[in-house]
């Protein structure tokens, strides 16, 4: 494969995979770059820090847990709920976030992403247990561990891993960080990144080193349907750690969060295709309608685009590395010159006499 067919088949998977999340429609989110009330305002009002977590270096970062304890936790949550199906649309929701992090060197539990219900007091949830989770145990819950201490009574394999937990800290899903050559709590400040599709009710997450791009592929895929998991019922989102017996400090940098639907003229199928929205609940009509039209064009021109690219990249194969045309030779105009050519003929009656008297 030439290098113009190899150009034309990847921007082919580069429409496919990423046309999607282009068209979809965010609904609120977040971004965390400073934790100070003094320079972001909302801070204070949006989020809860609990247990040892406390802002340190003037705002730059969080730590969670603090060195001055031999067994500590802390924690620091949304506290802006939010479900996992739209109340006005009915629509699926899915979410992306990502956050930078620091785990120094220890034999603590390290920290987790964890999604939980809405519930009255914070402080009832979280404890010194697993991650600062243990309060959960009775809720319907969904973490995303970075393990840095082996447990073997939660079937931990080392203590380098990322997993899944849903309502416990057996984790249904596990992969070995040190397969992508790092180490979690090496004091190295590493980026996660988290991705739930609610149309393809999948789960990803993806490690990399902070200040490096984004992994293509994700370290664990974990196929999981949240909107039946919860239904309508109110979540909030936060990051827990527990140091365990030991010294070590799980620190936070940065934090985004977005929660968004997709279209539902994208949907392969409905959420529930007996159930029927009520009258209240609908969208006005000029709304969805220029929703559907603007979607509908975006759609159009991206296939239109992707059939483009399909038909030259399959020309190039059938047809580039077959042509029979037959270049064309120049044709410039040529002088002649024409010169006058004098002939001179002896009398043939003389010459036969000279012959004849000889």
């Amino acid at each position: 494969m030439n290098q113009i067919q190899r150009y034309y088949l990847s921007s082919s998977f580069f429409l496919i995979f990423h046309f999607l999340p282009l068209i979809a429609e965010p609904i609120s989110s977040f971004s965390l770059k400073s934790f100070n009330g003094d320079k972001d305002s909302d801070f204070n009002s949006d989020f809860a820090l609990l247990g040892d977590a406390q802002i340190a270096n003037e705002g730059n970062f969080v730590n969670l847990t603090s060195p001055n304890s031999g067994s500590s936790s802390g924690q620091i949550v949304y506290k802006k709920p939010f479900t996992f199906i739209d109340s006005k649309s009915s629509k699926p929701i899915s979410f992306s976030t990502e956050f930078t992090f620091t785990i120094t060197p220890g034999d603590g539990d390290g920290m987790a992403f964890v999604i939980f219900p809405k519930v009255e007091e914070l402080s009832k949830v979280f404890d010194q247990g697993y991650f600062g989770l243990s309060g959960m145990v009775d809720q319907k819950f969904v973490a995303v561990e970075y393990d840095t201490r082996k447990d073997d009574n939660v079937g931990d394999f080392n203590g380098n891993h990322v997993g899944v937990d849903v309502g416990n800290f057996v984790s249904e899903e596990i992969s070995d960080v040190s397969s992508i050559g790092l180490l979690l709590n090496g004091g190295v400040p590493l980026k996660s990144w988290i991705d739930y599709e609610a149309s393809s009710k999948r789960l990803e997450i993806r490690l990399a080193e902070s200040g490096t791009e984004r992994p293509y592929n994700p370290l664990i895929f974990y196929p999981i349907d949240l909107s039946k998991m919860w239904d309508s019922k109110d979540l909030l989102v936060g990051i827990s750690s527990s140091s365990g017996n030991s010294s070590q400090i799980s620190s936070l940098s940065s934090w985004s969060f977005e929660i968004r639907t997709i279209p539902s003229s994208l949907h392969s199928e409905p959420l529930n295709p007996e159930s029927k929205m009520d009258e209240n609940q609908r969208v006005p009509m000029k709304k969805s309608c220029f929703l559907t039209i603007l979607g509908g064009v975006i759609f159009a021109t991206g296939c239109g685009t992707m059939l483009a690219f399909i038909a030259l990249f399959l020309w190039v194969i059938f047809f580039g590395r077959h042509s029979n045309v037959v270049p064309e030779l120049p044709m410039n105009p040529v002088d002649f010159k024409y010169e006058k050519v004098d002939v001179t003929v002896d009398n043939v009656d003389d010459e036969s006499t000279r012959l004849s008297t000889g």
